[in-house]
């Protein structure tokens, strides 16, 4: 079962229209951090989260699905 994080985090690319590749760039991570993200084979530290929330215009709850 997908974790609420990683699917908020496909839903909000895909609305902003951002690539994995092109959302690692702007936050400054590796290339390869969003896939891991997603796919649950990585968490993000709270220092990704709070770049994540401010990208992207939403509340950490949100984010991690603690809130709708």
């Amino acid at each position: 079962m997908k974790s609420n994080f990683a699917e908020r985090l496909k839903e909000l690319r895909a609305e902003k229209g951002v690539g994995q590749e092109k959302l690692a760039k702007d936050i400054g991570v590796g290339n390869g951090t969003v896939s891991l993200w997603e796919n649950e084979l990585r968490e993000p530290k709270m220092s990704n989260l709070i770049l994540l929330a401010q990208y992207f215009d939403v509340t950490i709850d949100y984010l991690v699905g603690l809130e709708d």
